[in-house]
């Protein structure tokens, strides 16, 4: 809570046992599909239990009541979400992430909301291959979001957020009115093996550009209704003042959103300002890569209620909209969890 406002996070990941990820590691050594466990006990493969499975979850909702979270749209891990497999591996993948979401929803439903992983195909011609998922997530197990990669191959290959090749998924996701979450994934490319967990560069490039391309697109004319929230404050920051042509002319306060999940002070303020209060909404990916102690407060990086509340530049009512009347306008259903 903030003030006795529930605190609406838009990033979360699902939680699971390391052992229920057996099964990628059965299906990409094979090159067989395999089907979902969730539901058998023990649940497939790694012999993980539906206890093993709550005692994940809850341990994720204990991590967020020490940081003031109390609810959180949950969907893959990016860095597991495999985009790069063998492409006919990718829907059983989708499908087993997707029965953990759903699993981890039920088992607390009043911390966590899901949100999909969508069984991408850089090669592909369009994504039509993964409306059937998004259909079976939203129409069957309730989720209110779905996550996508600008570049699930890590290989640069796959086509800018503004092309043809994925207004089959933003029409579909217009219809069922649930918004797309863009976070970048692995990257392959060789330059960044020096860097530990070097998927965070993919992070930082795809979803910037991810940015650009959306807004200088006419992804928003064709589809008016469709709502874009992109991770990390969009990965990197415009060095343009608001006025100069490289910045899209544009109001994009009805389509294009921002997450505030960036545990560097400096960064998260100046992101606040360039992107502006109204596209900003609350995201923390908590538990998740922000379990640096800051040394001057001893939490974690993550804990980013006291630090957003701590700037003196927001007022009361611009708290109020980060961390709650943004995330629930975005997403409806996060507002009505408490309600």
């Amino acid at each position: 809570m903030y003030n006795g406002v529930p605190v609406l996070d838009v990033h979360g990941h699902v939680s699971v046992p390391a052992s229920a990820n057996s099964l990628l590691v059965l299906m990409m050594g094979s090159n067989t599909p395999m089907e979902s466990p969730v539901g058998q006990d023990p649940a497939g493969p790694g012999r993980v239990t539906v206890e093993d499975f709550r005692n994940a979850a809850a341990g994720h909702a204990a991590y967020m009541d020490e940081r003031n979270i109390d609810v959180q749209v949950i969907g893959p891990r990016p860095f597991l979400m495999m985009g790069w497999m063998e492409s006919h591996l990718l829907p059983a993948w989708a499908r087993y992430v997707n029965d953990m979401i759903h699993q981890q929803v039920q088992m607390f439903p009043t911390r966590f909301l899901g949100a999909a992983m969508l069984p991408q195909v850089s090669e592909a011609d369009d994504l039509s291959g993964c409306v059937d998922e998004l259909n079976r997530c939203v129409n069957d197990l309730g989720f209110v979001a779905a996550y996508v990669s600008p570049d699930p191959a890590g290989k640069r290959t796959t086509p800018g957020m503004h092309e043809p090749y994925w207004f089959p998924l933003y029409e579909r996701a217009q219809e069922l009115g649930v918004p797309l979450i863009v976070h970048g994934t692995n990257s392959l490319d060789k330059r960044f093996r020096v860097v530990p967990h070097n998927y965070q560069l993919g992070f930082l490039t795809e979803q910037y550009l991810a940015g650009q391309f959306l807004s200088h697109g006419d992804v928003f004319e064709r589809y008016p209704e469709l709502k874009v929230i992109i991770c990390h404050c969009g990965g990197a920051l415009d060095r343009f003042i608001p006025t100069d042509m490289h910045i899209a002319q544009k109001d994009l306060t009805q389509n294009l959103y921002y997450d505030t999940c960036g545990y560097d002070q400096n960064f998260l303020e100046a992101a606040i300002k360039q992107r502006g209060v109204p596209r900003m909404l609350f995201g923390t990916e908590a538990p998740g890569s922000g379990r640096a102690v800051r040394p001057e407060t001893g939490k974690t990086s993550d804990d980013l209620v006291p630090v957003i509340s701590g700037f003196d530049f927001l007022t009361e009512a611009d708290k109020l909209s980060i961390f709650n009347e943004g995330p629930a306008r975005v997403i409806p259903a996060l507002g009505k969890v408490h309600a």
